[in-house]
């Protein structure tokens, strides 16, 4: 015997249908997720499967954070469905930062801060990471040096200035995520910090700051008058 099926419910509940006819924004979490899952299980439906994942992640905070391997973990959802989720959490947080790198500069700690919110406050590890910009203070490109507790054997000077000095990058904004929630930097975070300031005085493409990313806070070496 077959499960529930979207198709089942009165054509102005079917999540497609109230998409098309009200527009995205009068949906639901869930109602978007089974759209982006297309078809559910043999018991369960694709607004039952959306639902289900929503409750086990707690959050859609949560869910766009999980890994390909603790989506595939949940009954139901299986590698393909697993992907498509976050092929679709991904184009969401390129879309929030698409404009600013095509064309706002970044000109204070609180625009890098929402900028790398999106993206770094949810992960599980630190992501170490340069922003590099041109003279106008726009952004050229943004570069993952490390992934892993931060340490000077991870992150070298020779790794931030190579992708900057091919890029002719103006100058570096240093980032990274703290996955406790807590933006203060530690000793090793202020070391690094003042080693790789050196090593771009020398070079001739200075650091601006170093923005932390925690849990709807961000600490700023800048501001905080420690670069």
């Amino acid at each position: 015997m077959s499960g529930p099926v979207i198709k089942a419910l009165p054509a102005e509940e079917r999540p497609r249908e109230r998409l098309a006819r009200y527009g995205a924004e009068s949906l639901s979490n869930s109602e978007l997720m089974a759209i982006v899952l297309r078809t559910g299980t043999t018991d369960l439906s694709a607004l039952d499967l959306a639902k289900l994942l929503l409750a086990k992640f707690e959050s859609l905070p949560n869910l766009a954070a999980a890994s390909l391997q603790e989506l595939c973990a949940v009954r139901g959802v299986g590698k393909t469905k697993a992907i498509q989720l976050l092929a679709a959490f991904e184009l969401g947080k390129r879309l929030q930062t698409a404009r600013l790198t095509e064309d706002q500069p970044l000109s204070s700690p609180q625009e890098v801060a929402g900028f790398l919110m999106p993206r770094l406050r949810f992960l599980d590890q630190e992501h170490f990471l340069t922003l590099h910009l041109n003279t106008k203070n726009r952004l050229l490109s943004m570069e993952t040096i490390s992934i892993g507790t931060l340490d000077a054997s991870l992150v070298h000077p020779r790794e931030v200035f190579k992708a900057a000095i091919r890029q002719s990058s103006a100058s570096l904004i240093l980032a990274h995520n703290h996955p406790s929630g807590d933006p203060r930097p530690s000793q090793e975070d202020i070391k690094l910090t003042h080693r790789l300031k050196e090593s771009g005085e020398l070079l001739g493409i200075p650091i601006l700051d170093h923005v932390i990313i925690g849990d709807h806070k961000y600490y700023s070496m800048k501001e905080e008058g420690l670069i």
